[in-house]
C-alpha cells in the first residue's frame, strides 16, 4: 500500500510539472507558427494612385492624345481612383477600370493577354471579368505588386499601353519625400531679358512644360475666339491696350486643337478695356476673345493646365 501511494504521488507530481512547463516550452514554436503565417506588404494608399494618374494625365497631353480615362486600382483590383479628361467616350471609364483589375489580378500587363487571344487561345476571353485589352500595367513596389492602372481613350490601343507604361514607373517614394523634405523638385529655369525680349518680338512661347506654360505674347490686331478645355489663362499686360470679351457663345465654334475651340466672334459676353499693368484670369471653359487692338499688345500669359482637378 505504502509503495502504491508513493508511485501515485510521483505521478501526480509529474503531470503537473509537464503541465505547468507546456505553455513555456510550446512558445517559442507559436512564434514561429505565427511569423510564417503572416506577410506584410506595401499598400498603394488613394494619394499614391492620384500620383500614378496624374503622371498618366501628363503623359497624355505631351503625346496630344485626343482623351484619356485612367484608372488605378489596388493589388485586389479594387478601384481606388478614376479620371476622364473632356472629350473622352463615355465607355471609356468602364474599359480602363477592366483593364487596371485585369492586370493587377493576373499581375501582368493586360497586353500579354490580347496577345495570346489574338494567337488563338480565345477560350481566355470567356473568363468572367476579364478585359484583355492593351492599356493594364501592374504598378510594383519592390517588386511586387501594389495596385494597378488601366489606361483607354487615347489615340490608340497602343497609344493606351504606352502612357499606362510611363505612369507605372512612377516613383512613388520620391513623390511622398517632395511634399516634405525642402528637396527642389525641379531645376530653375532662367530666361535673359534678350531671350525674353526676343520672344515678346515674335510672340512665341518662353516656357512649355507638363503643368504650365508662360508665353511671351504680342497681338498686333483682334484673333480668333478662343475656349480652353482644360488651361486657366492668367494675362499680365506690359504695354499696348486691347478689348477683350468673355463669356457668351462662340460664333462657328471649331476644334483647332484637342482641347481647345476656336471661332470667329462671341455672341454677348462682357467687354473690357486693358491696359499697362491689367491682370485678367480667364478660367479653364470660358470664352475668350480679343476684339479689338492698337499695337503693339504685348503681354504676359500664364497657362496653367488642370490635370487630376488641382493637382
Amino acid at each position: 500500500m505504502k509503495h502504491s501511494t508513493l508511485a501515485l504521488a510521483l505521478g501526480t507530481a509529474l503531470a503537473s510539472g509537464l503541465m505547468a512547463q507546456g505553455p513555456q516550452a510550446t512558445a517559442p514554436a507559436a512564434a514561429a507558427s505565427a511569423n510564417v503565417a503572416l506577410a506584410q506588404k506595401q499598400v498603394l494608399t488613394l494619394a499614391g494612385a492620384k500620383q500614378v494618374a496624374a503622371a498618366a494625365l501628363r503623359e497624355a497631353r505631351r503625346l496630344q492624345a485626343p482623351g484619356a480615362s485612367v484608372a488605378v486600382t489596388d493589388d485586389g483590383g479594387n478601384l481606388l481612383y478614376l479620371e476622364r479628361l473632356d472629350g473622352t467616350f463615355a465607355m471609356a471609364a468602364t474599359v480602363s477600370i477592366g483593364k487596371a483589375r485585369t492586370a493587377a489580378l493576373f499581375q501582368k500587363p493586360t497586353r500579354v493577354f490580347e496577345d495570346v487571344i489574338n494567337k488563338g487561345r480565345t477560350a481566355m476571353a470567356a473568363l468572367p471579368d476579364f478585359t484583355p485589352l492593351q492599356g493594364g500595367v501592374p504598378i510594383l513596389v519592390d517588386g511586387k505588386v501594389a495596385g494597378a492602372i488601366g489606361v483607354s481613350g487615347a489615340a490608340s490601343a497602343a497609344q493606351d499601353d504606352e502612357i499606362a507604361a510611363f505612369a507605372a514607373k512612377v516613383d512613388l517614394a520620391a513623390g511622398a519625400a517632395t511634399c516634405c523634405s525642402g528637396a527642389e523638385p525641379a531645376a530653375v529655369t532662367f530666361l535673359g531679358s534678350k531671350d525674353v525680349a526676343a520672344a515678346f518680338a515674335a510672340g512665341k512661347p518662353l516656357l512649355e512644360v507638363g503643368e504650365y506654360k508662360v508665353h511671351a505674347s504680342r497681338r498686333d490686331g483682334p484673333g480668333l475666339a478662343e475656349v480652353h478645355d482644360d488651361e486657366t489663362d492668367v494675362i499680365y499686360v506690359l504695354g499696348g491696350t486691347a478689348t477683350i470679351v468673355t463669356g457668351g457663345v462662340v460664333v462657328e465654334p471649331q476644334r483647332a486643337a484637342p482641347h481647345e475651340l476656336r471661332g470667329k466672334a462671341i455672341d454677348g459676353g462682357q467687354a473690357r478695356e486693358l491696359v499697362a499693368g491689367d491682370v485678367l484670369v480667364v478660367p479653364k471653359g470660358t470664352p475668350h476673345w480679343f476684339q479689338k487692338v492698337s499695337p503693339p499688345f504685348t503681354y504676359y500669359v500664364v497657362m496653367v493646365i488642370h490635370g487630376p482637378h488641382g493637382e
